[in-house]
């Protein structure tokens, strides 16, 4: 029943207006002591783009999943609420101040989901562009080294900048053009990937030859944590072909494969790169005075953890704690922002939103009616859910940290765009699941 979900997915839309333009007005009042109406003016004139794209929805997907742009909403705003806390401490405005631009940029995302869904009425025509994806997803991530281009400035070679108007993360977008290269390249080899090979241990083991594809992955990834100095990326681009591997084949071995993978390659980057080195030095000896006071060491880290002791079970409140004391509080360590002003309770709410979120992607795939939509949607999905495991477990000590961002929540343009482009995909796979008769790919 399209107009019933598409009710649902309104009153869910408004309930995520409310919380993110709450979450402003106690940032204000327990950092201000006063309401300043400005912003949320601002944050209105984002609702309305949300509640456009709704509109959009009712007309061309009518049958989308109701509660992906609630979700979205939700988290985005929350970010915002965040951010803009963090620049009332450290007193930065107009454009200086973190959380206009995050305004800015939501914006942006949301008009690109919105084009999205308009332009792309089937997505079964990305099958058509599989390999045109794959080189699209090469080249934004070899653009940093393009001269005139590369932001050297980072300690990563993973920013573009684009004169002094702004800069982004190529990368983020690549992943959305690698899952769908993957999802195409799978739907036309899975059958010689999972009817060949031999049985050992009770798991049926891949030839040589079908190897190959997880070797280029791998060596890919390898490539992007050993030139571009950026673990994270390379970590989820192999973590994200590996999940969509097991799905279109169903075999273990390929996920034993690509656990091994990983192992070589930490080692390897552990053994050989200083700043890899570093990494697992900050996380293993994280409160050791000399690596606290060591130059790149783990001051921010352990910040971090102090943070989220300080908030406890219920957080100090909106307004009321310290979080810009952590460095890069509003981006790579947003989650430890968050869980100091609302506690542990707070921070599990926010990790149950990303995987009901999660469960909607894959619930998608799931339910798809063709090979490709499968995968890509099941893609998509796992490639959220690993990067929320990689930065939550990275900020908690669990995992070395890593580059990534949170998703929806931290400072950053270029990956908002991506995540929301992301929201965009979903909504039109799970549309042609709900619409179309069942079709089969390859």
């Amino acid at each position: 029943m399209p107009q019933k979900q598409r009710n649902r997915e309104f009153w869910l839309l408004l309930f995520a207006c409310l919380i993110a333009g709450s979450a402003l007005t106690l940032v204000q009042l327990g950092a201000l002591g006063a309401i300043d109406p400005t912003i949320l003016m601002i944050g209105g004139g984002l609702a309305v783009l949300v509640f456009a794209l709704h509109v959009v929805l009712r007309v061309v997907a009518s049958d989308a999943d109701p509660f992906v742009l609630p979700i979205a909403t939700v988290l985005t705003g929350l970010g915002i609420a965040m951010i803009y806390r963090i620049d009332i401490a450290l007193k930065y405005t107009g454009w200086d101040a973190f959380a206009n631009k995050q305004l800015a940029w939501t914006a942006i995302s949301i008009a690109g989901a919105i084009a999205l869904v308009i332009m792309l009425r089937n997505y079964r025509v990305l099958y058509r562009y599989t390999y045109l994806s794959g080189l699209a997803g090469i080249v934004l991530l070899i653009l940093p080294f393009v001269p005139g281009l590369g932001d050297t400035g980072a300690n990563a070679d993973v920013w573009v900048s684009v004169g002094t108007l702004f800069s982004f993360q190529p990368g983020e977008l690549a992943k959305i053009f690698l899952a769908i290269f993957f999802a195409g390249y799978l739907v036309r080899t899975r059958e010689s990937l999972s009817s060949v090979g031999k049985r050992f241990l009770g798991i049926t083991w891949p030839r040589m030859r079908e190897l190959g594809p997880v070797l280029v992955v791998w060596i890919l990834s390898l490539l992007i944590i050993v030139v571009q100095r950026d673990l994270g990326t390379g970590m989820l681009i192999f973590g994200m072909f590996i999940a969509m591997l097991y799905v279109a084949t169903g075999k273990t071995s390929w996920v034993l494969i690509g656990l091994a993978g990983v192992g070589v390659g930490v080692f390897f980057a552990t053994r050989v790169l200083s700043y890899v080195q570093g990494r697992f030095t900050n996380w293993l000896h994280a409160f050791d005075a000399d690596v606290i006071a060591a130059g790149g060491g783990s001051y921010q880290l352990v910040e971090g953890i102090f943070g989220l002791a300080h908030g406890g079970l219920i957080g100090t409140g909106w307004g009321q704690g310290r979080p810009h004391i952590t460095p890069l509080a509003h981006s790579d360590y947003i989650i430890p922002s968050l869980g100091e002003e609302l506690g542990i309770v707070g921070l599990f709410a926010i990790l149950c939103l990303y995987m009901v979120f999660i469960s909607r992607g894959l619930r998608i795939g799931l339910a798809g009616q063709d090979d490709f939509g499968k995968l890509l949607a099941t893609g998509l999905s796992f490639t959220i859910a690993l990067q929320v495991f990689i930065m939550v477990g990275g900020v908690t000590r669990v995992i070395p940290l890593t580059g990534l961002t949170t998703p929806f929540l931290a400072a950053g343009g270029s990956s908002l765009v991506a995540n929301w482009l992301i929201v965009a995909l979903l909504l039109r796979i799970s549309d042609g699941v709900r619409r179309q008769p069942r079709v089969v790919i390859g």
